[in-house]
């Protein structure tokens, strides 16, 4: 499940192969440019497959890496991971550094940045692989904030679409929702009128202090142009197969989001995956949620895996 490239498109590949002799796993480090920004990157593919489907991996909030992980705050690999278990399950994969996280984009960045830079980062992967004789499809994976990525850089090259614990709400509802359960009624209202004002004249004058680490003026573009997307609404313009994950253990995004975007999109598939977290890895002990952030010991979803490979395949 699952639009627009940048005229400005300066593919670099910077190519590096490494043959994994026993899975005959290739890995090329691409670096694809979007104008100025660089975005760095990794494929890896099944060298004895004459043809296979690439899955392209869109990341969620945060300065993200290719991996899955931001500097001190997440350490869990779980992007990496999952693309090795999909690579042995016969697929390609592409996973790249979020503009943000690559320290030579920061002085692109500094004028700000739009909820539209991402998708049109993704496009110019898409746009680089679309031609490539080696892969029979193209799969977008959009992971939390990259499910509204991805659904809004569907095209005609992309062939299957998957919300990974994507929210089914607009950010603001979202934000909103979510301080209410942590801080109560009260600050969720001030942050709902933030989010009003901020849509109605494109900035919040006075920012509540007890808020201003989200609404802080760097901020306010960006949710700006983020909030005007209902991710329900994009999903029910999805046509291509498309497929709805969620984990019961995630304390970011309930199942009950992917049950609404499934709800808007009745032809997409829906799975709820026991035990499985925001970060895809196994949860056996609620006290242990935490703490696989902060590690790549914890085992990724073997559900999760079977799961995007029947799709994909199917």
């Amino acid at each position: 499940m699952k639009t627009k490239i940048n005229p400005f498109l300066f593919p670099i590949l910077l190519f590096s192969s490494i043959a994994f002799t026993q899975t005959n796993i290739i890995s090329e480090e691409l670096n694809l440019k979007n104008d100025s920004i660089t975005l760095p990157g990794t494929l890896t593919y099944n060298e004895g497959l004459k043809l296979q489907p690439l899955v392209v991996f869109v990341h969620g909030s945060g300065n993200v890496d290719r991996n899955g992980n931001q500097a001190a705050a997440v350490q869990a690999a779980y992007i990496k991971q999952l693309s090795e278990a999909l690579n042995h399950n016969g697929m390609a994969f592409y996973r790249y550094d979020k503009r943000t996280s690559v320290q030579a984009n920061m002085k692109f960045l500094m004028s700000g940045i739009t909820f539209s830079d991402f998708v049109e980062d993704v496009n110019i992967a898409i746009e680089h692989f679309n031609e490539d004789s080696r892969f029979s499809s193209i799969i977008l994976i959009g992971h939390s904030q990259g499910s509204l990525v991805g659904m809004l850089a569907v095209n005609e090259a992309v062939d299957k679409y998957i919300s990974l614990a994507g929210p089914a709400s607009s950010v603001d509802e979202t934000i909103t929702e979510q301080l209410r359960k942590r801080n109560g009624d009260s600050i969720a209202g001030i942050a709902a009128s933030h989010f009003k004002e901020l849509k109605a004249t494109g900035k919040i004058e006075n920012v509540n202090p007890m808020l201003f680490q989200i609404f802080n003026p760097q901020n306010q573009p960006f949710f700006k142009s983020w909030m005007t997307y209902n991710p329900k609404e994009e999903f029910k313009n999805i046509d291509i197969p498309s497929l709805v994950i969620n984990g019961t253990k995630d304390i970011q995004v309930p199942v009950e989001e992917a049950k609404a975007l499934h709800q808007a999109n009745p032809e997409s598939e829906l799975a709820i995956i026991e035990k499985m977290n925001h970060i895809l890895k196994h949860i056996e002990r609620d006290e242990d949620n935490f703490k696989s952030y902060s590690s790549p010991d914890f085992p990724l979803s073997e559900e999760l895996v079977n799961i995007i490979t029947d799709f994909v395949k199917q």
